[in-house]
């Protein structure tokens, strides 16, 4: 376990604090409503440096801006009709846009790895726009964890995580979503579907019909598109129905509770599952097990984010 000595809990002083620091240039970690984020000034290339640095992130996987409303993030990006419709539906909200880079846009090229594109969104989370007004800077936020590893629904995490490589981590107790955010780009008139996420495909398709995938040779043009990614240490073994020697067995629903580890829901609610998923696999890793088997997550609705996380967490290690 690290140190818990940076994790502060929310207050006027701490927000303070912590905007003094992104205004320092320096790292803080805060919750928002899908997983902690490992924020920093965006405007500051140096800054944004931190962030790859302390995650060991690769410079090719672009960050998300987090943004405290969208008349502020109209003066980074440019919206076009379909994306100013979901900006109203879903934001505050577990939705990223990858929207083009105003010509004059100050963001960080760094947090765009390079692209002519932004991944922009609103939090729904008061201590992140809090933050975000108080620090009075867009923050480029990624999840506050090494690079490919679980991701962090709680200050905790951060902590054993990062540890002293963040300046300060605000605790907002646990993320009410679980996941990362569903980040869609625009193609043709068309709504591209990057990472599936807090906001489920068929809440898309209500807003928006005509909701693409990206092909299967699409380079990386948005976070989560990296093919290992949400790891535990150990192995991960997918639509399992029993259990190995030595093994932890992630369950969901009753069927599966008699030989469950941990149970995501034992009552097979995908929302209740979310929002367990990496407080699970954080605990089966501080204990050991040579391998995870996960059992069958329906794939509808939020069950298609738990999946996508899950086969990223499967997929082989470089």
């Amino acid at each position: 376990m690290s140190s818990n000595a940076n994790i502060k809990p929310s207050s006027a002083a701490s927000l303070q604090e912590a905007s003094a620091l992104i205004r320092a240039g320096k790292l803080v970690a805060f919750p928002t409503e899908t997983v902690y984020g490992l924020g920093a000034d965006a405007t500051s290339d140096e800054a944004v440096a931190k962030i790859f640095s302390a995650k060991g992130r690769p410079s090719f996987n672009p960050l998300i801006v987090h943004l405290p409303d969208i008349e502020t993030a109209k003066k980074y990006v440019e919206f076009n009709e379909k994306s100013i419709k979901l900006a109203s539906l879903f934001w505050p909200g577990a939705l990223t846009m990858v929207l083009p880079r105003k010509k004059d846009c100050p963001i960080s090229k760094l947090a765009s790895a390079g692209l002519d594109t932004l991944a922009v969104r609103i939090p729904a989370n008061k201590l992140a726009l809090d933050l975000l007004t108080i620090c009075e800077r867009p923050l480029a936020a990624p999840s506050a964890n090494p690079s490919g590893q679980i991701s962090p629904t709680r200050a905790q995490h951060v902590a054993d995580g990062l540890g002293d490589k963040v300046g300060l981590i605000l605790d907002g107790d646990a993320c009410k979503i679980g996941v990362e955010s569903t980040v869609v780009g625009f193609s043709d008139n068309n709504v591209v579907l990057l990472r599936p996420g807090g906001v489920t495909r068929e809440q898309l398709e209500a807003a928006c019909p005509s909701v693409t995938s990206p092909s299967s040779d699409s380079k990386i043009t948005s976070p989560g598109m990296l093919l290992s990614h949400y790891a535990p240490s150990c192995p991960v073994r997918l639509n399992a129905t029993s259990k190995d020697d030595g093994e932890a067995f992630l369950g969901f629903g009753r069927e599966f509770d008699a030989i469950s580890t941990i149970n995501l829901s034992v009552n097979g609610d995908l929302r209740e599952a979310t929002a367990n998923l990496f407080s699970a696999f954080h605990l089966l890793d501080e204990q050991g097990y040579k391998s995870i088997a996960v059992a069958p997550i329906p794939e509808i609705g939020l069950g298609v984010a738990i999946n996508d996380r899950l086969r990223r967490a499967a997929a082989p290690r470089n």
